[in-house]
């Protein structure tokens, strides 16, 4: 697992083991916050030493949403508090513990993982958290799925973006036109460094940039699904468009993209001609 201090004491994991994944610790003299948890134990466990070495501990841990690569490792951090969204909160105890029973069966590896239910929620709109002359301002930009928060630590206009924005994004379990303003959302706070949910991080001159190709994608396949839609043709008419016809790049996400892009049309399809038979 690769680790990188992006401030002096803001720290990023990224996953060797699932899709580039992304955690993050922000240390603090009266204790680190851990943002997103990783799925596998094994690199949970390296940042739970990773914070040992920085007492006196995790106070909090945020769940940014509820899916599992970003959820499983909660339960690691046993004097914690775990802070999400209510929806995610939710989710986790529906989807997430049904989700959990089938990844066991895929991945033995979980068989140890217990699903860890938030302490503190959010309803809507933004919550602070303070800790050690940290401003930790939790967002709710939804679109990837119901409930993402963003988290942007204020001193050092960091933003951890989770996958509100992502190499590829990802709407098969969201919404195109929240996605599109909660990217709009991100654009009005103007960080200067930003932690995708999977990925790289976004450096200072270049937030912007992806942030704008990220929402030209969106348009484009919107764009391309409802004429398909309109003049009744199939589905499969759509993995023709690849993805960098849409402004993006194949190799993201160690080549995941391709397969990314294909789920976000067939979603969008199915989507789209539901609401047309609806009309």
């Amino acid at each position: 697992m690769l680790r990188e201090r992006v401030s002096n004491d803001i720290y990023i994991f990224t996953s060797g083991l699932y899709a580039q994944v992304t955690a993050g610790v922000v240390v603090t003299p009266e204790g680190s916050i851990v943002i997103d948890t990783m799925p596998f134990p094994v690199e949970t466990n390296e940042i739970v030493r990773f914070t040992a070495r920085h007492p006196p501990g995790v106070r909090y841990v945020i769940l940014t949403h509820y899916h599992a690569d970003h959820t499983y490792g909660a339960y690691l951090f046993p004097e914690a508090r775990v802070v999400s969204h209510d929806r995610c909160r939710r989710l986790l105890a529906t989807r997430g513990k049904a989700g959990l029973v089938a990844a066991r069966a895929e991945a033995p590896e979980l068989n140890e993982v217990r699903l860890r239910l938030p302490d503190l929620t959010l309803d809507e709109g933004e919550m602070d958290l303070h800790l050690g002359g940290k401003t930790l301002r939790l967002i709710w930009t939804p679109g990837h799925s119901e409930d993402v928060l963003s988290v942007l630590v204020e001193e050092d206009m960091v933003l951890f973006a989770s996958d509100t924005v992502l190499p590829v994004p990802l709407i098969v379990d969201g919404d195109v036109e929240m996605l599109q303003r909660s990217l709009q959302k991100i654009r009005e706070i103007k960080p200067e460094s930003m932690v995708q949910g999977h990925g790289e991080v976004i450096l200072r001159g270049e937030v912007p940039i992806v942030l704008d190709a990220n929402a030209a994608y969106l348009s484009t396949i919107s764009e391309l699904v409802a004429e398909a839609v309109a003049k009744g043709r199939p589905p499969e008419t759509l993995l023709a468009v690849g993805i960098e016809r849409c402004g993006l790049s194949r190799v993201a996400i160690n080549g995941q993209a391709p397969q990314l892009h294909a789920a976000n049309l067939m979603a969008l399809y199915r989507r789209m001609k539901r609401a047309n038979r609806a009309g």
